[in-house]
């Protein structure tokens, strides 16, 4: 039986272990969102390590389940937590459970993360949207098995963060009595904190918020032709010229605390476009 799990992909060992698989939204919860999940009806909760080729986690707030229900009439996939390559995956490990979610055909991808604050306008606890990004993950996406649906599709590109739902998020964001404002997010490798030096270059590189993920599940998603919603809760927003330091621990409070906005927003969106 571990042989021929082996040598199928994780997409089709869900499809033949949950024939009612059928998402139409995946969603990836970053560090300490994983408790969206808690939003998702009917769920069936599948750890990361009992799914082929899926990686496990191994950073605080990252579970490592996927979680399949529903959010109102619309089924949904949601990825509690993900594996960054600061933890010694390879790019196509750490996109693997992106990447079976794709495969799946959903729809939409929304992605979630923690980042420290450059752009001074912006508070702890704050989710902004992200509408651009910086690479600084120096990673490329050429592996031939990062491509499950064939080289067909690698042609449907656009926007990797799609201006249509961005501005649907928005307008859901405003009916709720928010103001979500976005930016870009500059990726880099980790898993150390940025200096102050870091973020005055960031800074005049035109960064708004900086983290350790995100950019290749968007990109990924990008070239097959799947629109993409991004997010980052605001954990702590730097001051170059006072020295600070920053703890994981404050990380996952601030996201904890934000994690309602951000909650029905999502809900909210999926309902109504779904």
């Amino acid at each position: 039986m571990l042989d021929q799990e082996k040598q199928i992909s994780p997409a089709q060992w869900l499809k033949a272990n949950y024939p009612e698989c059928s998402p139409k939204v995946g969603i990836v919860l970053g560090s300490g969102l994983g408790d969206f999940a808690d939003s998702i009806a009917n769920p069936t909760t599948i750890p990361f390590q009992r799914i082929p080729s899926f990686p496990n986690p191994r950073v605080a707030g990252h579970s490592g389940n996927l979680v399949l229900g529903q959010l109102g009439s619309t089924q949904v996939a949601a990825l509690q937590g993900r594996c960054h390559l600061y933890e010694g995956w390879s790019l196509e490990q750490s996109l693997a459970p992106l990447n079976a979610l794709i495969e799946l055909g959903v729809e939409l991808v929304i992605l979630s993360n923690a980042a420290g604050g450059i752009n001074p306008r912006f508070q702890s606890g704050q989710v902004v949207a992200i509408d651009s990004h910086i690479d600084w993950l120096f990673q490329s996406l050429n592996a031939p098995n990062l491509h499950p649906l064939g080289a067909s599709f690698l042609g449907r590109t656009h926007k990797t963060y799609d201006p249509a739902w961005l501005a649907r998020a928005q307008k859901a964001a405003g009916e709720l009595g928010y103001s979500l404002a976005s930016g870009t997010y500059l990726a880099t490798l980790g898993p150390n904190y940025e200096t102050r030096a870091e973020y005055r270059a960031f800074a005049r590189m035109g960064a708004d918020m900086v983290g350790m993920s995100t950019v290749p599940e968007a990109l990924l998603a990008m070239r097959l032709g799947v629109p993409v919603l991004a997010f980052s809760i605001v954990t702590n927003v730097a001051n170059p010229d006072a020295p600070t330091t920053t703890q994981h621990t404050e990380v996952l409070e601030w996201s904890n605390k934000a994690k309602t906005i951000l909650q029905g927003m999502i809900v909210s969106l999926i309902r109504k476009h779904f």
